[in-house]
């Protein structure tokens, strides 16, 4: 569950911004009698499909990096310190990187690269 939170956190938050906003916006008085309970529900229903869509993908990516990994493959991934050079870098076991958890590490980099931010070459 803690995965979920960290992956889907600024979704989740997005998803209460809109809520709030048609909660607003279905409450007024020009709106017809039923329109909150319609609004919040559809509205919410789509939330709610969309992130656990994209949390089932994220996941079903990071275990594909994960074994690609643990086989001996490539892996590319988003570097987020450079942004105007190397843009991306490549993780290999060769090259020393580990796995820990969801996160590659190697001792020639100063932070960790989350697996959610990476693909198999």
């Amino acid at each position: 569950m803690q995965k979920f939170f960290y992956i889907e956190g600024g979704y989740l938050l997005l998803a209460v911004v809109i809520l709030s906003v048609t909660l607003f916006v279905t409450t007024r008085p020009f709106m017809g009698k039923n329109a909150m309970k319609k609004g919040m529900a559809g509205v919410g229903t789509v939330l709610a499909f969309f992130i656990g869509m994209h949390y089932y993908i994220t996941t079903k990516r990071m275990n594909e990096v994960k074994a690609a990994f643990s086989e001996g493959k490539s892996v590319v991934c988003e570097n987020r310190i450079i942004r105007k050079g190397a843009q991306f870098v490549t993780i290999r076991k060769t090259n020393g990187w580990e796995l820990k958890g969801d996160n590659f590490v190697s001792p020639a980099y100063s932070r960790p690269f989350f697996t959610a931010r990476c693909i198999v070459e």
